[in-house]
């Protein structure tokens, strides 16, 4: 597992029930499991932020996405294209750049969001890996902290 998911994974379970209920959600495309989160950059450690190059503020988010082949044993990691958007309440619409990040066998996807105090975004995101194609779209609101 790699540095980035496990942190990550530690930091859902030390927190609980502190995340929004969706930290970690998937939609089924095909056999294709699409698993997204968002969660503020300062959750990061400094170390990791740095490795992966995200800048840790306040004001950003960090959307990350892996995309999983549910139709082979042990559902690995597969690439895929991936475009998105975040619409905020007002109608000011942010394009998303993922960015594609591999440790071993993890495969996974993440872009960087400013974002005002208590500022809501409905997101929606394409999906494509060789000829399966599929969006998902969710909220989530952002605080200062």
């Amino acid at each position: 597992m790699t540095r980035f998911f496990s942190l990550f994974a530690l930091l859902l379970t030390s927190l609980g029930a502190s995340l929004p209920a969706h930290a970690e959600q998937f939609e089924k495309i095909g056999n294709l499991e699409v698993h997204y989160s968002s969660f503020p950059s300062t959750f990061l450690t400094p170390d990791v932020a740095s490795t992966y190059k995200i800048q840790r503020s306040r004001y950003s988010a960090v959307i990350n996405i892996t995309v999983l082949d549910a139709g082979k044993p042990g559902k690995p990691a597969v690439t895929a294209v991936l475009n998105g958007q975040a619409k905020n309440l007002l109608g000011s619409i942010k394009n998303l750049s993922f960015r594609e990040i591999r440790e071993g066998k993890a495969i996974y996807y993440i872009a960087e969001i400013k974002h005002a105090n208590e500022e809501r975004f409905n997101f929606s995101i394409d999906m494509s890996h060789n000829g399966t194609r599929g969006s998902i779209d969710f909220n989530q609101t952002f605080y200062v902290d």
